[in-house]
């Protein structure tokens, strides 16, 4: 049984979903805060952006200093929520700059972008993609993969920021990238727990383009209610 009904966003015109290519980290996320202003003073519509970035680790706001990278790459201090994480090639990331409805539900809102990543992974092909609870994004759990005893890994990250009631920031889900950069750093805080990809887990490449469509169908869904977050 699904916990939400009906759509969490404030407007019911039609999201506007645009692909705008390989886009530096840093440069984007100024253009986001722009755009999520221009949302929130009903100068632009409700907007997905979806992009990929060049290789850039960011650190949300609860960063610690163990967390950081080992490997002497730069890091982009940022004002989303979670702690250090990497973008790359390779993986989907989603930006719904989206003005929600009153009164402002976080992990409502949280919970559908995890529920449209769940279905995404889930008709690649992965059952068993969930949630791991106390801890956001979605997991694949303990167990045997290609002969290994693999721990409960994390193919999809969330971070996201709400100001003035508009979304900034969003998901990044791995299809086909390296998994090298996750090795140099502690991924999201997180030292007990692995990383992978739509690729690893299925033995075969899925990419970003691969995935484009399907997510956004199920992303919108969520949205607007019609796929209901379910528990666990």
């Amino acid at each position: 049984m699904g916990f939400q009904k009906g759509s969490i966003r404030k407007s019911s015109d039609p999201v506007v979903v645009e692909d705008i290519g390989d886009v530096d980290y840093t440069e984007t996320w100024h253009k986001q805060a722009q755009q999520a202003a221009d949302r929130a003073d009903g100068k632009a519509p409700d907007t997905v952006w979806m992009l990929q970035h060049p290789s850039t680790y960011t650190a949300g706001k609860r960063t610690q200093d163990s967390d950081r990278p080992t490997n002497g790459l730069p890091v982009v201090d940022v004002d989303r929520g979670g702690r250090i994480t990497w973008h790359g090639p390779g993986q989907l990331v989603a930006y719904p700059i989206i003005a929600l409805a009153d009164p402002v539900d976080v992990v409502d809102y949280v919970r559908r972008l995890e529920e449209a990543l769940i279905a995404t992974c889930r008709d690649f092909g992965l059952p068993d993609a969930g949630r791991v609870e106390g801890r956001s994004g979605v997991w694949l759990p303990a167990g045997v993969l290609n002969g290994r005893l693999e721990p409960a890994r994390k193919i999809a990250a969330i971070g996201i920021r709400i100001t003035r009631g508009v979304t900034m920031h969003g998901i990044a889900l791995n299809c086909d990238n390296t998994l090298e950069y996750y090795e140099h750093i502690v991924p999201c805080g997180l030292a007990d727990a692995g990383v992978t990809s739509l690729s690893k887990e299925l033995g075969r490449e899925v990419t970003v383009e691969d995935v484009k469509a399907v997510f956004k169908s199920h992303l919108l869904a969520a949205l607007d209610g019609e796929l209901q977050v379910q528990a666990g």
